[in-house]
């Protein structure tokens, strides 16, 4: 470990880096700290949406203005890329079939794999960039002759998880400047360096939506199919006007009544062969609801794969806090997982990341999960 090299903004040879400006403060500050490390640094927009969508109040033109802003105050080169028809291909086509099929994609993930880490990585590489850079929290270490992908300094920022399905080999020359500092520092030396967006607030949602809600998105593409919301004993409780508009945990929305007490109802699953959305009352008790385990597919190593019967980490949501489990059985398609703790509300097509300690080792897709009532 003792020659380890830290493959971040400290490197010390001169590199010529693009990195990805979203607008937003955590970028600027990697633009800012690689430029005073003596590389040579452009900027570069990723357009991935368009305003003439329609999507009510796209961000796109204000960050865009905020990315120029930056580029502007440090003197380095700024452009767009636009990378509308790649990102309508890769990501918005896998998030609209994943709700048509029934089950909850995460488009940020696919983003990362297909866009920033893909895409924009060739475009950079084609116009002879040896490096590109973004302003995730998360750290990179290359050893052992490839690169480990560590959790960021700041657990509560850290967003490795997201990184969790990206192919190993577009990890290579890739630099996380700010993965080594907490939030509070980033905006400190974000207000030392004069950076004019150091106080603008962090986006919010799936990056291109703005604020429109995604039940209303997926309507433009998805026709409602409306049919019966029932209890987990097969009671009639509602109607929905289609299941797509729903995900496994949801508590808001639903458009059932709490009961007297003032529980709340909670999705548990969805029927698809009837057309069926099942509810339950937000309860450790109820059934479908908690999660004892699950099988693993999509697998994406990043680090060595685990072996059967070792302990790992696991975060089965971003924001989750890491998790214990046991890794069952596993090949090369699919791997089984028994979590030490239940686990609430898991939906398949979400995303599980994988740990060594703090190193991000790959991730998959819920296939399968196993509920609690069924362990027993």
């Amino acid at each position: 470990m003792g020659d380890t090299v830290i493959t971040t903004a400290s490197s010390p040879e001169r590199q010529r880096i693009l990195v990805a400006l979203s607008g937003g403060v955590d970028s600027s500050l990697a633009a800012a700290l690689l430029q005073k490390q003596g590389h040579e640094v452009e900027g570069a927009y990723i357009r991935t949406w368009l305003d003439e969508e329609d999507l009510g109040e796209c961000p796109a033109a204000q960050d865009i203005e905020d990315a120029r802003a930056v580029a502007d105050h440090l003197g380095i080169p700024f452009r767009i890329i636009n990378l509308v028809s790649n990102y309508r291909e890769k990501v918005v086509s896998y998030l609209v079939e994943g709700y048509r099929r029934g089950i909850t994609p995460n488009p940020d993930i696919m983003c990362n794999r297909e866009m920033k880490f893909g895409v924009f990585r060739e475009v950079a590489r084609e116009e002879g960039f040896s490096h590109i850079a973004t302003g995730h929290y998360c750290r990179s270490q290359f050893r052992e002759g490839r690169m480990h992908i560590l959790e960021g300094l700041d657990k509560n920022k850290d967003q490795t998880y997201f990184l969790a399905l990206t192919r190993p080999e577009d990890l290579q020359n890739v630099n996380f400047p700010i993965g080594n500092f907490r939030k509070p520092e980033v905006r400190r030396l974000a207000r030392e360096m004069g950076l004019p967006n150091a106080e603008k607030k962090d986006s919010q949602g799936i990056c291109f939506l703005g604020k429109v809600k995604i039940d209303k998105f997926l309507s433009r593409y998805i026709p409602d199919h409306p049919g019966e919301i029932v209890d987990t004993n097969g009671t009639v409780r509602g109607r929905h006007k289609g299941l797509h508009r729903f995900t496994i945990g949801q508590r808001r929305g639903i458009g059932v009544p709490s009961n007297t007490d003032n529980e709340a109802f909670v999705v548990v699953a969805k029927d698809l062969e009837k057309n069926q959305l099942v509810i339950g009352f937000d309860r450790p008790d109820t059934p479908l609801l908690y999660q004892t385990g699950a099988v693993i597919g999509d697998l994406n190593w990043i680090g060595d794969p685990p072996r059967p019967g070792e302990t790992l980490a696991a975060k089965p949501r971003y924001r989750d806090p890491a998790q214990a489990i046991d890794i069952v059985a596993i090949n090369p398609q699919h791997l089984q997982v028994e979590f030490h703790e239940s686990q609430r509300a898991l939906a398949l097509g979400q995303i599980l990341a994988f740990y060594r300690g703090d190193e991000l080792i790959g991730g998959g897709t819920y296939e399968a999960v196993q509920h609690q009532k069924e362990s027993q």
